[in-house]
């Protein structure tokens, strides 16, 4: 069965830093890619970052340059380092892998066969 388990979230001052991280073992098929997703309260999950097994990596245009997905593949391990927080960045922020697709499509929730529980993100003003 899959496991997919994130840690290391928390809670911050805006200007501050976190590096989640994300563990996926049981899985028979590999991964096409894995990916970050966020959630706030009352709103839609939406698509972080994601990277594909040869290591490009996407990103929400909103996202781009303050947080830095990245993988350790002999680890089966994803990151996400989430620079420059501000209180719009809380969410609960998921980890999830697609064994179909790959590149931009994995930044949508749909493409995704596999979830974690989550990891809580609270950025304070």
């Amino acid at each position: 069965q899959v496991q997919v388990v994130e840690s290391g979230g928390g809670s911050v001052q805006s200007g501050g830093s976190l590096k989640l991280s994300c563990a996926a073992s049981g899985y028979n098929y590999d991964s096409r890619c894995m990916a970050w997703f966020r959630q706030a309260p009352g709103q839609e999950r939406e698509g972080v970052a994601s990277v594909d097994t040869n290591d490009d990596t996407y990103y929400v245009d909103s996202l781009k340059g303050r947080f830095i997905i990245s993988q350790d593949n002999a680890r089966n391990t994803l990151y996400l380092q989430m620079n420059s927080l501000q209180p719009e960045d809380t969410a609960m922020y998921y980890c999830a892998r697609s064994t179909t697709y790959s590149g931009v499509y994995c930044l949508h929730s749909w493409s995704m066969n596999s979830w974690g529980q989550g990891t809580q993100v609270t950025v304070s003003s």
